[in-house]
């Protein structure tokens, strides 16, 4: 009997997990075990289970049917025929459910993959950073990865680096995001982004937090927040709510080939304060009378 995979394991994410998050979590890991840059004897049999994780849970389908019967809802053995998909995945004939073979050859070396009824890992990983798989036969280029800032992806940035004992310059546009791919001479560039406390990136957007004394909240206040352009000052309205979200627009990420910015959403945190002075409290149980007096309670 085949073990049990645990696709959600594999990644590394959680069952609630995005589908932002499940993009993030495979490029990191497809980037980290695919055969051109990991030599060890386990990375093809981790690089294939990776590629079988992320093609179910990628699809909200194939999730749906994964997260009620598990990974038997794939197999042949499955009540009603080779699983809830008929046919199998993409990439199998109609005539025939179950394993087929790819081989792979990089550096001399030849790697066997048995995708076990799934698509080709390599058509997964040319879907995620467009133009040609940088693993195919056909280009067999170079990749090397580079790791910058946050804040050098968004504004763009130029990088001294060595290959091949060669000093040369690399210019990052701005806009690039953690798993961008640049063609640098003969060389493919896989970027790798270290992130910023103060920001969250989804796609051309950023989302931060604002966090507000409960009394600015309830008053208004005209207060700075920063941006990846640096501080601006906004206007908290009167009675401004927790959990509120404020758009900045246009305040995002600009995006790579030009076309326009993302915005960028303030979520408004606010904060109440763990101890107060016996003044404090007789001022507010005044606020609380008053409330009731008016029914704002």
């Amino acid at each position: 009997m085949a073990e049990e995979k645990d696709f959600y394991k594999i990644l590394g994410v959680s069952k609630n997990a995005t589908a932002d998050e499940v993009k993030k979590a495979y490029r990191k890991l497809a980037l980290q075990y695919h055969p051109d840059r990991n030599k060890s004897k386990e990375a093809g049999e981790k690089f294939k289970e990776i590629n079988q994780a992320y093609e179910v849970l990628a699809d909200p389908q194939k999730r749906e049917a994964y997260d009620q019967f598990g990974s038997a809802a794939f197999t042949q053995g499955f009540p009603g025929g080779a699983g809830p998909f008929g046919g199998g995945f993409q990439g199998q004939t109609t005539e025939r459910y179950g394993p087929f073979t790819y081989a792979y050859t990089t550096g001399g070396e030849g790697f066997d993959f048995d995708f076990g009824g799934f698509s080709d890992p390599f058509e997964i990983f040319e879907q995620f950073f467009g133009g040609g798989s940088p693993f195919s036969a056909r280009q067999r280029r170079p990749v090397y990865s580079l790791e910058v800032d946050f804040m050098e992806a968004v504004h763009g940035t130029t990088k001294r680096i060595t290959i091949d004992g060669k000093t040369q310059n690399i210019k990052i546009p701005r806009g690039v995001d953690d798993g961008s791919r640049i063609r640098f001479g003969n060389y493919d560039v896989i970027l790798q982004v270290r992130q910023d406390p103060r920001f969250k990136r989804e796609g051309l957007d950023i989302i931060s937090e604002l966090k507000l004394p409960f009394y600015k909240a309830a008053l208004g206040d005209t207060v700075s927040v920063e941006t990846i352009d640096g501080s601006v000052k906004i206007k908290v309205p009167s009675g401004t709510q927790p959990e509120t979200l404020v758009r900045l627009k246009g305040r995002g990420v600009a995006h790579p080939r030009g076309g326009g910015r993302g915005d960028h959403y303030l979520k408004i945190r606010v904060q109440i304060p763990n101890k107060l002075t016996s003044y404090q409290r007789e001022l507010l149980k005044k606020f609380e009378e008053e409330g009731k007096k008016r029914n704002w309670f």
